[in-house]
């Protein structure tokens, strides 16, 4: 008879900690990082949990942050699990060897969402394949939306980027004992959570907390703080409420959830409008974060080595729900015009794009020229400052599901080799190839275990990984002619200037806005 193994138990900061284990693997759930944001602690920086008595059961996932559900529209893609509870500052921890002595990799994943939806709970980001492979894997809650990225005068800037922080401190604390090397700990995320890694990668309060990073479709940026402001303000007065924490903190949650939703369906990746973002704060974010790590003279994080990387078509997972790619197609010069207004440029660029693309509809035109724009360029930016240790990849292979194509968050059923799950297929559809999957999740696990994914570094040459149909394979600089469309020179006699726009579009910088209002209450307001 096999003998039933014991849970594991594990010492904590704050107490011990029991888990289960999980097909080999040992797996603790709603771990507290922090205390519960709210009642005093609402829209203040994160601050410790209060120690516990004995042996806590973590077996579950904890309560999430409180979030507006996906509209019906992205739902059918993405799932979005709630968990009810106020102590939503907590992580999850996958280790095949719990323990002190066994100094494995570490990586810390920062989830999705455009920082008002996602959580740890996500079922793709089950940790157990990495897990399984060597690496011991935490996955982060963060404070959303207003309560995390809102703007007041009365209230410190970014509190969901400190709970990340403080996330990443209790990590270099704990990790140890779960069998975790603090010296070796990647911090990975997609999205908004990748544009947080890049921030924190800047920020001078967690230099040495991570060794390296990987950014999943998302850039270090800092947004504009006149954006979140009107998101801010326009809360405010729908709730007839001043703008100010004070304020907000003593309206009902989930009125305030309805309320964000409301004002935040006229913005979108595409088309822009007022956001919630990480913002400068000259404390934890001192400067944009992207200017800070392609400073020479600053030094920061300079050996932080570094995995950035793209889909081939992120933008449809942006404009297919709800059938915006087709009403982007029929807008036609109208949505161009947008498009420029959008990236603050001239004709000449959209001219490049048809010449470079003169079989792309308006729709892809419009996508990859906001997806290189917003995207792309930055992450190019970042490697062209690092050569020799970052890395650049492109997922590239296309969804079973009608149009969405090799579309934003695809790639994540892959890295986490849970394409087997349903929530994997909602993206993915049935049959997607798990060899792909090993391939990614094999260079995934590698770069956290030694830094390299198993492809040359980022050089002169522009190397980038591309996986997509059949085998994974080296392409260099596929994108530098788009690339070269943004810093070409508007005069010369292939491109029209500036002030000569294409015939039938929009030429004055009020009409521009005009159009992207109008874009906006189409319908291409419903955002990821």
């Amino acid at each position: 008879m096999t003998a039933v193994q014991a849970d594991p138990v594990v010492s904590t900061p704050y107490g011990a900690v029991r888990g289960r284990y999980e097909n080999q693997v040992a797996v603790f759930r709603g771990i507290p990082y922090a205390a519960p944001p709210f009642g005093p602690r609402r829209f203040r920086p994160p601050e410790p949990p209060e120690p516990w008595d004995g042996v806590r059961d973590t077996v579950d996932f904890g309560p999430t942050a409180p979030k507006p559900p996906y509209t019906d529209a992205f739902a059918q893609y993405l799932s979005d699990p709630y968990v009810p509870g106020d102590d939503c500052l907590n992580l999850n921890v996958w280790t095949p060897e719990p323990g002190s002595g066994a100094r494995l990799p570490v990586l810390v994943w920062l989830h999705g969402g455009a920082l008002t939806r996602g959580s740890s709970a996500v079922p793709v980001y089950d940790g157990h394949a990495f897990a399984r492979d060597g690496v011991v894997f935490v996955s982060v809650n963060y404070r959303l939306g207003v309560e995390g990225y809102g703007l007041f005068p009365d209230a410190p800037a970014n509190p969901g980027l400190r709970d990340q922080l403080a996330a990443l401190q209790w990590v270099h604390q704990a990790i140890g004992a779960f069998g975790g090397d603090p010296g070796r700990v990647t911090l990975a995320g997609q999205s908004a959570g990748a544009i947080s890694a890049g921030a924190l990668l800047a920020a001078p309060q967690a230099q040495g907390l991570f060794r390296r990073a990987v950014l999943q479709s998302g850039p270090p940026e800092a947004g504009d703080r006149d954006k979140v402001r009107r998101m801010v303000r326009r809360m405010a007065t729908r709730l007839k409420v001043p703008a100010t924490a004070a304020a907000f903190a003593e309206v009902d949650r989930d009125l305030l959830l309805r309320t964000q939703a409301e004002v935040g369906r006229l913005s979108s990746p595409v088309l822009g409008g007022p956001a919630f973002g990480i913002v400068v704060d000259g404390d934890l974010v001192p400067r944009d974060p992207l200017e800070a790590l392609t400073d020479p003279g600053a030094g920061v994080a300079k050996d932080v080595g570094l995995m950035l990387g793209w889909t081939s078509e992120e933008y449809r997972l942006w404009l297919v729900p709800g059938g915006l790619l087709e009403r982007v197609d029929r807008l036609g010069p109208v949505a161009l015009a947008g498009a420029m207004a959008r990236c603050h440029c001239g004709s000449e660029v959209v001219r490049g794009y048809r010449a470079l693309h003169p079989g792309a509809g308006t729709a892809e035109i419009v996508g990859q020229m906001v997806t290189d724009h917003l995207l792309r360029i930055p992450l190019h930016r970042l490697a062209e400052a690092r050569p020799g240790s970052s890395y650049m990849y492109e997922f590239a292979w296309p969804s079973n599901l009608p149009q969405l194509g090799a579309c934003h968050a695809l790639e994540l059923g892959f890295v986490f080799d849970t394409g087997n799950t349903p929530e994997s297929a909602k993206l993915a559809g049935e049959g997607a190839p798990t060899e792909l999957a090993d391939a990614m999740h094999g260079a995934w696990v590698r770069f956290a275990a030694d830094g390299d994914p198993g492809w040359r570094p980022w050089d002169a040459g522009h190397p980038v990984q591309i996986f997509g149909k059949g085998e994974p394979h080296l392409a260099s600089g596929p994108r530098d002619a788009d690339f070269a469309v943004w810093t070409a020179d508007p005069t010369t006699e292939e491109t029209a200037p500036v002030s000569e726009p294409v015939e039938g579009w929009p030429a004055r910088t009020a009409e521009l806005r005009s159009v992207v209002r109008r874009l906006r209450r189409s319908g291409l307001a419903r955002r990821h």
